[in-house]
């Protein structure tokens, strides 16, 4: 997670201590384990089509620049990497960027972890593409934030963010089914208060001098635990913006 400025020390603190277990698809990231293909395979197809390549092929994204804010471990990171893109990624929880080091050398991934946040970057640095996936729910300032992102995206480049949306179906499912029913997700995880409405993120967005281009809803098959994209985005949603 991004640090001050930007973040909140707790949310600093939270992620790290969840640092040992992040690779664990059982343990207390395992939602994220089982949203991820959803996501970066979401992401993948839009960045391949933005440079006219063909998103089924294996390294469609070869070449390409993809920062990833708030990476945590590297779930995002490595899965980007893996379809050929020059993956940096960014995030100020010490302990869980060492995780991502050490999971990337074993899998012969090169990707660039850096400890900081967004509005710290060098100026003129630039990516394709900015990724920030469930990332934004635990910022403090929410338009420095985008503003951040804004500016680490090349003229025309993508901005990609996924989020949860701040409803009555949310606080049910995502805060007490999730971390208190089931035992999805530590509890503490979330602060429903801090959830983001479509609407609300995308006023910040174009404040922020991007364009909201495509939006989709995330929801999980109960039966199988795999998830798939939806008109729905009462919950969990992804949003694809383009800089200018």
């Amino acid at each position: 997670m991004p640090q001050p400025g930007t973040a909140l020390d707790g949310e600093i603190a939270k992620f790290d201590a969840l640092a040992a277990r992040w690779w664990d698809p059982a343990g207390p990231m395992r939602p994220l384990h089982a949203m991820n293909p959803l996501r970066t395979g979401w992401i993948a197809e839009r960045l391949a089509r933005q440079h006219g390549r063909d998103p089924a092929a294996r390294y469609a994204l070869a070449g390409l620049t993809v920062l990833d804010v708030g990476c945590g471990a590297g779930l995002a990171a490595e899965a980007l990497a893996r379809h050929g893109a020059q993956v940096t990624g960014l995030d100020a929880a010490g302990e869980a960027l060492e995780a991502a080091r050490a999971h990337a050398a074993a899998g012969g991934l090169n990707i660039a972890y850096r400890e900081g946040q967004p509005e710290d970057l060098p100026e003129g640095e630039a990516f394709d593409a900015v990724v920030a996936l469930e990332v934004i729910e635990h910022v403090g300032d929410r338009a420095a934030f985008l503003a951040a992102l804004a500016r680490a995206a090349k003229p025309g480049g993508l901005v990609f963010l996924s989020t949860l949306n701040r409803t009555p179906r949310s606080f049910l499912m995502a805060k007490v089914g999730a971390e208190y029913l089931l035992r999805l997700l530590p509890v503490g995880t979330h602060d429903w208060k801090m959830f983001v409405t479509p609407g609300e993120l995308g006023t910040g967005l174009r404040a922020a001098g991007l364009g909201v281009a495509d939006i989709t809803g995330m929801a999980m098959d109960p039966l199988t635990g795999r998830w798939r994209a939806t008109r729905d985005v009462g919950v969990n949603y992804l949003v694809m913006a383009r800089a200018a």
